[in-house]
């Protein structure tokens, strides 16, 4: 019987050759960590009309990638997915018409790329520990790492603009779409493990 320590994330199960250290394993984490920066890229690119202001799908998909890939190879990803950015690939929100690179990176939004490498370490680190069986503790550790993502983003902004108009234009506006993400990721993740056969 499995403890907690040994939780695997949902993605060993759903494909277990990916949990090896061989070459195979190898080539299934680089081409996880490839998928999962698109998926990254794909989600800052779409945006949802929402109350009270459009939402991007970009938190959800950091989130997903953690909790799915495992604290480790999700942090990777959104590594990677930064390293794309930071090396002048259009692949953040509002890129290229906002600038590219390091300069977008250093912009308004530069805390919110940084808190996504430890949102998707967060939700990563809670699913290896059993969080991503439970719906409630699924919500739980989805609101933990969106939690994480508004914390490094607002001490960014608030140094540029000040806290409380931070808080203002970078938190507050997004309550609802965020209640949403996190509750729809926390259900995506429950369906997932609803198609692994139980160990």
């Amino acid at each position: 019987m499995s403890t907690v320590a040994e939780h695997k994330p949902l993605i060993e199960s759903l494909w277990p050759t990916v949990s090896g250290n061989d070459a195979r394993g190898l080539l299934g984490k680089v081409l996880l960590v490839i998928g999962g920066s698109l998926l990254l890229t794909m989600s800052a690119k779409i945006n949802v009309p929402f109350y009270p202001v459009p939402m991007t799908m970009q938190t959800f998909a950091v989130i997903m990638i953690g909790a799915a890939f495992g604290w480790r190879l999700g942090a990777a990803t959104v590594l990677f997915y930064l390293a794309q950015g930071a090396v002048g690939f259009p692949v953040f929100a509002g890129t290229p018409e906002k600038g590219i690179g390091l300069a977008y990176m250093a912009g308004p939004t530069g805390g919110y790329l940084v808190g996504f490498v430890a949102g998707a370490a967060v939700a990563g680190w809670l699913a290896e520990r059993g969080w991503d069986r439970s719906m409630l503790l699924l919500a739980l550790a989805m609101f933990f790492s969106h939690a994480t993502i508004f914390v490094f983003g607002t001490a960014w902004l608030g140094a540029l603009i000040g806290y409380k108009n931070a808080w203002l234009a970078g938190v507050a506006p997004f309550y609802l779409a965020t209640a949403f993400k996190t509750l729809l990721a926390a259900a995506c993740l429950k369906t997932g493990w609803s198609m692994v056969t139980p160990r």
